[in-house]
């Protein structure tokens, strides 16, 4: 089962998929995919983390999500941006061969006999990014999220916190 919680920055997307973890397991399972760029971003993990408590296993992974051992569980994913920014900085600013290799990726972990919750941004119905590499990211999202929306088996929207349910 694939759930796909996608909106824009702080509309409750993690906070919706936690409940929804919650309610499918008793001891899910958290995939941290940022690293930390600056103290801003150090401080935001923290408060994630510390939304969870200890009824969760988390597990800090930048890429190579399928690398862990997910069989059977309950998982949220958070978050595809910052999972796509680790690809995208690491192919030097290369959103096909980032789109390409996020695919193999997410082709892999969706084989994998889990429930996944996984959590994107919508970017493109924000401001329009400044410089090129911003706009080809915008587009590598936006790409990326209907890849996984077209394999998810439900989708919900979050706005100002409201769930609408997309399919």
């Amino acid at each position: 089962m694939i759930w796909y919680i996608t909106g824009g920055e702080r509309s409750g997307k993690s906070s919706y998929a936690q409940k929804l973890a919650l309610e499918l397991s008793q001891t899910p399972v958290y995939v941290a995919t940022s690293r930390i760029w600056d103290e801003d971003f150090k401080n935001r993990v923290q408060r994630h983390i510390d939304d969870r408590d200890a009824r969760w296993t988390t597990f800090e992974e930048e890429k190579y999500i399928s690398k862990l051992d997910l069989h059977g569980r309950v998982v949220v994913v958070d978050c595809v941006t910052l999972w796509l920014t680790n690809f995208y900085t690491d192919t030097k600013y290369d959103h096909e061969q980032s789109l390409k290799l996020a695919k193999e990726e997410f082709d892999i972990l969706v084989n994998e006999k889990c429930t996944l919750i996984i959590i994107s941004n919508e970017l493109g119905m924000g401001m329009h990014a400044e410089t090129p590499i911003g706009r080809k990211f915008v587009e590598l999202q936006g790409w990326m999220n209907q890849y996984i929306a077209s394999r998810a088996d439900k989708a919900v929207l979050l706005v100002s916190g409201l769930p609408v349910i997309l399919k």
